[in-house]
């Protein structure tokens, strides 16, 4: 490649052309491809790169505290848990339709594992999310309004395509956090998708937000458009590392 084109691919900003172009060079003269042929797999290049970039940045704006994917999960672990019901999700679908997902069950079944592989998932196809424990997120929530900045925050949540709330009632919440959590539950019903891991049944979710009429209407706008799965079982990460003693 002459520094004159690399110049000019730079100027374009096809660095995935810029990057693939000596090896697809190669093969159209091994191959004998045509210029169509040339300039599709140059363009096949650079579509490709550009995706990976995209994902690498929803990745790094979604904050997940550890990738995990759905390869990782050893559904023979978690018997508890039809494992079609569980892939038919990775599709996608539910965010398009502004549908939530409610992952109920002991500590330790595998909920945030499969929260955040749809969310890993949900930023391969080029949707925004955010991951948050509802520890943090309250915390956030309670800082941004003592800043003055939680007008500005909220409209950075509704943006988000996926919102995914982990582990809600781990931690006890202030009446106001509770109040603000409440906002964000309004702000987002049927106007963007929100995946809610939780410990407790909805029968116990009025010892996290303390007041029964709250918890009714935060339940009323989770529930309704979602889709619940329980994760009744011995815990998936016991069962995992005690197979991987016993195999070796």
């Amino acid at each position: 490649m002459t520094d004159m084109l690399k110049t000019k691919l730079k100027t374009c900003r096809l660095s995935g052309i810029g990057e693939h172009y000596d090896r697809i060079v190669g093969e159209a003269n091994e191959r004998s491809w045509s210029y169509d042929s040339f300039l599709e797999a140059l363009l096949d290049c650079e579509i490709v790169t550009r995706e990976n970039s995209r994902f690498q940045r929803l990745l790094k704006q979604a904050k997940f505290p550890t990738l995990k994917t759905i390869d990782q999960f050893d559904f023979p672990q978690a018997p508890y848990l039809s494992k079609r019901d569980v892939m038919d999700l990775f599709d996608g679908q539910f965010i398009d339709d502004r549908a939530n997902l409610l992952f109920l069950g002991a500590p330790g079944t595998g909920k945030s594992h499969i929260a955040t592989s749809l969310g890993v998932e949900a930023c391969k196809q080029g949707k925004s999310v955010a991951f948050y424990t509802a520890a943090t997120l309250g915390n956030l929530l309670v800082e941004m309004q003592d800043e003055n900045q939680l007008s500005k925050f909220m409209s950075k949540l509704k943006k988000v395509e996926l919102l995914i709330i982990d582990e809600l009632g781990y931690v006890e919440l202030s009446h106001q956090t509770t109040q603000l959590m409440f906002q964000v539950f309004s702000e987002r019903y049927e106007k963007g998708s929100i995946i809610v891991t939780t410990n407790l049944e909805f029968a116990e979710w009025t010892s996290i937000f303390h007041d029964e009429r709250m918890t009714a209407a935060i339940l009323d706008r989770l529930i309704h458009n979602s889709k619940i799965l329980l994760f009744n079982g011995e815990s998936y990460r016991y069962r995992v590392q005690k197979g991987n003693q016993q195999s070796s």
